[in-house]
């Protein structure tokens, strides 16, 4: 008789998923607190002891004096207010290593005693593989507004998001392929529908053109809605050369592109709501829905804000959520379920 409990490495798929999510708002809060270049080297063994006495606390202040956005946009901040700052970032580095603990320790025990149901093995490495890659990102992001830039590359910290993002998804894909499995032996994983890639596809771009929001503080640059001041795109707007490089550099541009996708993935997202609740899962299909509608809103109550710290972070993870929400949705689509619209 076959060792594996895919009910139970499910279960720890589901923990490694809230990890990630809450991995993404202390990001979030980091970014908003421009704590982000406040550890300036990588050291991912003895970077988990953080500074404890006096002297050390003055060696990394001294390091971020030598960077750009100190002493262009901080000169002068004082300890206290170095502290504060290299606390978020700090939290976030942590909050990495104990997911990535969190990921390969239990599943070397599982693998161990064969636990890990045939055909999953892989996908599970993939998967660590990919947390590790996702921890090179973020150094390289980091590396990037060490010197010449006073902050970090938007194209990079995008990259470092979605990599998180497609980590989120891949979990929760893994995990309803395996709670189907504990359900019924003879149940084959799930696979995505043009339907379900045409949603994921635009809640995907929305997300990075909400990347670029952010690394560009494009969010800043009007604080109304519908209209962007008193118009629906500001005539006058300096413009880049080439014209593309408008749509992922200039600030304006951005968040113009990120408010009204909103929409189309929005669109994407209902109608893969309504198969869901065809194909059986009503609960699924209502959170959707529901994450999609209380996405906008806190989208556009970060605008009105003027991307209040509370606010902006809500945005960011419920944009998880509503992630983990359209990966239920196509997994339940794409189903092998007799019942299931495909």
């Amino acid at each position: 008789m076959s060792k594996a409990r895919p009910r139970s490495v499910a279960r720890w798929l589901v923990a490694v998923a809230v990890l990630i999510v809450a991995m993404v708002a202390v990001g979030g809060i980091t970014r908003l607190t421009e704590s982000g270049l406040s550890i300036t080297q990588w050291k991912p063994i003895s970077g988990i002891v953080p500074p404890l006495t006096e002297a050390q606390w003055q060696a990394e202040f001294a390091n971020y004096k030598r960077i750009p956005e100190y002493q262009q946009l901080n000169r002068g901040m004082t300890l206290a207010g170095f502290q504060a700052i290299f606390f978020w970032e700090y939290l976030h580095r942590l909050l990495g290593r104990v997911i990535g603990l969190a990921f390969a320790v239990p599943l070397l025990w599982f693998a161990w005693r064969r636990w890990v149901p045939a055909g999953y093995g892989w996908r599970l490495g993939a998967l660590l593989a990919l947390g590790g890659f996702q921890g090179a990102v973020g150094w390289w992001m980091v590396a990037s507004g060490l010197s010449v830039r006073t902050d970090v590359s938007h194209l990079r910290l995008a990259a470092h998001l979605v990599t998180a993002l497609v980590i989120l998804s891949g979990i929760v894909w893994t995990a309803a392929d395996l709670f189907a499995l504990a359900r019924n032996p003879l149940s084959h994983p799930s696979r995505l529908t043009p339907l379900s890639v045409a949603a994921l596809t635009l809640l995907g771009l929305q997300i990075t053109w909400g990347a670029f929001t952010a690394g560009l503080d494009a969010g800043y640059a009007f604080s109304s809605w519908p209209l962007m001041g008193d118009a629906w795109f500001p005539a006058g707007t300096p413009m880049l050369a080439p014209g593309w490089a408008n749509a992922v550099d200039n600030p304006i541009v951005v968040q113009f592109i990120h408010r009204w996708l909103a929409f189309a993935a929005a669109a994407g997202l209902v109608w893969l709501g309504a198969r869901t609740a065809r194909a059986g899962a009503p609960r699924i299909a209502f959170a959707v829905i529901a994450l999609t509608g209380l996405q906008i809103s806190l989208g556009i109550a970060t605008l009105l804000s003027g991307v209040e710290i509370v606010v902006a972070v809500a945005h960011q993870v419920n944009a998880a959520l509503l992630l983990i929400a359209a990966v239920s949705a196509a997994h339940v689509v794409g189903s092998n379920r007799p019942d299931t619209t495909r």
